[in-house]
């Protein structure tokens, strides 16, 4: 008898998914209006979230039908900021499950102004290629939002709102939960204390 031989199809399923993923982002940026890039990002994630294999939504998720619930768009939460040089050295290895871990180093931070006045931590994720990580946990969280808090940026995995004259586009709407809010099997690494605020941030997807 021939041996048997296992069929790559998860790691080709997530690799379609975080190609998808990149498309969708890329579409984003070229949209020139931003609240309608937003809509266009709410209607093409509710489609991963619902049909794709490697959607984190478990099978019977009433999300799947309802879509993921959000905030109204608001326009005063979207900004183009300066990455300021990180004020010391710093990263962090955060456990994910199963013995792994993700290490992150800090490259710089943004100052997010008025009525936030915080600043957030800009993470370089030196898996995969690299990228920039930026999660956020703020006041909704534990609330109206997941806990341990909301990704805004994980350039690696194609969640990228890009740049404007050497400026990081924040847009606080695209806050999005992390699989692990939808499914225990995933392990996430979540917002450490530098990306920690205390204003309630009701823009992004909500519980």
């Amino acid at each position: 008898m021939e041996p048997k031989i296992a069929t790559p199809t998860a790691e080709l399923e997530l690799a379609d998914w975080r190609r998808r993923v990149a498309a969708l982002y890329e579409a984003v940026r070229a949209e020139r209006a931003p609240q309608q890039a937003h809509a266009l990002w709410r209607r093409r994630r509710d489609e991963l979230m619902r049909e794709h294999p490697q959607s984190p939504l478990l099978p019977g998720d009433e999300l799947r039908a309802s879509g993921v619930p959000c905030w109204p768009y608001d326009p005063e939460l979207r900004f183009e900021l300066e990455v300021r040089p990180s004020p010391a050295p710093a990263a962090l290895t955060l456990p994910t499950g199963g013995g792994e871990v993700t290490t992150l180093r800090r490259i710089g931070l943004v100052a997010l102004p008025a009525p936030l006045d915080a600043t957030l931590d800009v993470w370089w994720m030196e898996q995969y290629a690299g990228g920039l990580f930026v999660p956020v946990r703020d006041g909704t969280a534990g609330d109206t939002s997941y806990g341990g808090g909301r990704y805004l940026l994980d350039t690696a995995k194609g969640a990228d709102l890009g740049s404007h004259h050497g400026r990081l586009i924040v847009d606080l709407n695209f806050l999005y939960h992390p699989s692990c809010r939808y499914n225990p099997d995933w392990q996430c690494p979540l917002a450490p204390a530098g990306n920690t605020i205390a204003y309630a941030v009701r823009a992004g997807e909500r519980l």
